[in-house]
């Protein structure tokens, strides 16, 4: 005789191992998290120079990153950008988590309750004046300063990493910061 646990027990499993895959699957194949990372060095303010677009960041430029510690020890992220279309400021605060080890760039953040996704520092200048970011797949990719420019010679670098890596830097948009 079957009971309802045998009639809800495959879905179950099921969803329980997506979640589990989509949870573990926080970099892309090819990236590397920046190891002996120093999370004191990497807080505070930084500047979007460039990144790949999607729904959340749409229409933003202006765009900021700040992070700051909260009392449990994970990575408060307070984003904040001007919609240039509906001519108005918007922001949004998350929380960040590492994945493993806290010197290990390879965090996951979260906007949206218990769903996070990768968040991945996958470069970063000695002096934490720059950075390159990776999401958790090849859709999502940022590079950051701590100045509203970034010299010629890092751009390139990162770019080149990022193509090595398998990003389409060709869609990059390049983030003004005029207000």
């Amino acid at each position: 005789m079957k009971t309802i646990f045998h009639e809800i027990k495959k879905p179950l499993v099921l969803i329980m191992m997506l979640f589990f895959c989509f949870s573990c699957a926080t970099i892309p194949k090819n990236a590397k998290a920046v190891l002996g990372f120093e999370k004191s060095k990497y807080l505070g303010k930084w500047y979007e120079i460039a990144r790949l677009d999607f729904k959340y960041e749409k229409n933003l430029n202006n765009t900021t990153a700040e992070y700051s510690l909260n009392p449990d020890q994970s990575i408060k992220v307070e984003n904040k950008g001007y919609n240039y279309k509906k001519e108005k400021w918007e922001s949004s605060t998350g929380r960040a988590k590492f994945v493993e080890a806290d010197s290990i760039a390879k965090l996951k953040v979260s906007f949206f309750g218990p769903f996070y996704s990768g968040y991945n520092v996958i470069a970063v200048e000695n002096d934490y004046s720059y950075a390159l970011v990776a999401g958790k797949s090849l859709d999502y990719l940022w590079i950051l300063s701590r100045e509203e420019t970034i010299p010629e010679s890092i751009k390139t670098k990162f770019l080149e990493q990022a193509k090595t890596i398998g990003y389409d830097t060709t869609d990059l948009i390049w983030v003004e910061h005029n207000k």
